[in-house]
């Protein structure tokens, strides 16, 4: 490794003591809940938790209005199809019922949900913005919509990756195509399975894909999680273009107020580890309290400017130590790319198009955003799976495009590495950048991969040694049958094609 790459995987080891914790004396954990617990609670910092402001059930039914919102008006699905599976985090499936009137007006693009109490929860559809949930009470937005278009030439005569036009004729050397058929029709999975779109890239070339009927390779798909990998994208273009260190201070205004602010002790590159520190309560907290609706998913549904909600939460404990699964971190992540896009005077929502999507030749991408314009980066792009494979490949490539690098040199090795603080919770799953990482040979035998993952069953797996990306992305019902699909067809897609490094 060299020593650039070496500055930008530095901290792998976490540091024996800080803010006066002494690592030595924390107490190990094996993985299990229970061990978990006990590290944090040797770590946990004298802050005081304050639960999300409203009532649940209206947060709830807000998130439903966007889900459909989105649903009809981005992907083009049949809303009572989407009402039934689709979108099932913001808006679990139990909670439904609770709407006494749909309506759907496709003429301003927009979705109102009536409740037995008289509350109405509005989406509508904002230009390039997809579909927005307003505040309760309220039935407009705090900035003014953007349209976007990209500065590509025409997809159809264009040649893949830049465009629509694959060359189906040559298969590549070693690969055993029948087998990779077999493979495709295994991994789109039975009726149950509900996938949408499954596209197989091998060496950056598209190998196979499979598509159910409501869609096509340009629709737009939810991909939830998936979107903190593109976040995690965006801020790597930002640090190459020298507009942040990934080891620097994380400079979120709100932590400046005060001068012993101990959260201007978080670095960027923690925060993207998810090891931030950040207090909120999220669902896949080990100690996770079911009695308070998650801050994790007010932060799709609270009505309120998302990044001030975000940088204004306590810390629990010191950076780099405990690793959460929680949505301020790449809340905070958008937020200081909306600082520095701006701060250069640059349009805000045009930058993706312009900075990424124009780069890979991404047409029809769109990140969603709160009623204040901020991206929602923690889960709310719509992305053809097409397109996440474009992605997927660039990290493949370290971070090079037509000769072009837009990530840093050691960036790709950041986002692939195990996060220290999920190391020492005896968790290594998750990376930098954003990503999930399985690092290592398991009983399935599968190669380390690493990969964009949303809730509903969404992925994009990077499989580095055989240069394979694999994109899969479904409605929210078919997770568990859908997952199945995909882990049976991993094997027999390695079997298919040589191994490459």
């Amino acid at each position: 490794m060299n020593r650039k790459k070496s500055l930008l995987v530095c901290a792998l080891c976490t540091l024996s003591t800080v803010s006066g914790f002494s690592f030595a004396q924390a107490p190990a954990s094996d993985g299990t809940t229970a061990s978990i617990n006990a590290r944090a609670d040797y770590f946990r910092l004298d802050n005081d938790y304050v639960p999300p402001p409203g009532e649940a059930l209206h947060h709830y039914t807000a998130g439903f209005a966007k889900i459909l919102c989105s649903a009809v008006f981005v992907t083009g699905l049949d809303p009572v199809d989407a009402a039934a599976n689709v979108g099932g985090f913001i808006s679990p499936f139990d909670q439904r019922h609770h709407v006494v009137n749909t309506f759907v007006d496709r003429v301003r693009e927009e979705v109102s949900l009536v409740l037995a109490d008289g509350v109405v929860r509005t989406a509508r559809r904002y230009d390039n913005q997809g579909c927005v949930s307003h505040s309760l009470g309220d039935n407009s937005i705090e900035f003014t919509p953007t349209t976007v278009e990209a500065n590509l030439p025409a997809a159809h005569s264009t040649d893949w990756p830049m465009g629509d036009v694959i060359e189906n004729d040559a298969v590549p050397p070693g690969v055993d195509i029948e087998m990779v058929q077999r493979a495709l029709d295994t991994g789109f999975g039975s009726e149950e399975a509900r996938t949408l779109g499954l596209v197989v890239t091998y060496r950056g070339k598209v190998l196979g894909e499979r598509y159910s009927d409501e869609v096509n390779i340009h629709t737009p798909l939810e991909s939830w999680s998936m979107t903190k990998s593109l976040t995690g994208t965006l801020m790597g273009i930002l640090i190459q273009q020298g507009e942040y260190e990934l080891w620097q201070n994380a400079p979120i205004p709100e932590w400046q107020e005060d001068p012993n602010d101990p959260r201007q002790a978080i670095r960027i590159g923690d925060i993207m580890r998810m090891s931030s520190g950040i207090m909120i309560n999220a669902p896949s907290d080990p100690d996770f309290d079911t009695n308070t609706y998650p801050d994790h998913v007010y932060l799709y549904t609270g009505g309120v400017n998302q990044y001030h909600y975000a940088a204004t939460r306590p810390q629990e404990y010191p950076p780099n130590t405990i690793g959460r699964y929680r949505n301020t971190d790449p809340v905070l992540t958008s937020y200081l790319i909306r600082l520095a896009v701006e701060g250069r005077g640059e349009d805000y929502h045009s930058f993706p198009q312009r900075n990424l999507f124009d780069k890979l030749g991404i047409r029809n991408a769109l990140i969603e955003t709160d009623t204040y314009g901020n991206f929602l980066g923690q889960g709310l792009a719509f992305m053809s799976a097409r397109d996440w494979a474009r992605l997927g490949n660039l990290y493949l490539q370290d971070g090079v495009w037509n000769g072009e690098r837009l990530l840093p040199e050691g960036y790709v090795e950041y986002a692939s590495t195990t996060a220290p603080a999920w190391i020492t919770d005896g968790r290594p799953t998750y990376g930098g950048a954003f990503f999930w990482v399985d690092n290592e040979v398991g009983d399935d035998g599968l190669p380390p991969s690493f990969s964009m993952r949303g809730a509903g069953g969404q992925s994009t797996t990077i499989i580095p040694s055989h240069d394979l990306v694999i994109v899969r992305i479904g409605k929210y019902t078919g997770a568990s049958t859908g997952a199945r699909a995909l882990q049976t067809m991993l094997p027999m897609l390695l079997d298919a094609v040589p191994e490459t490094r």
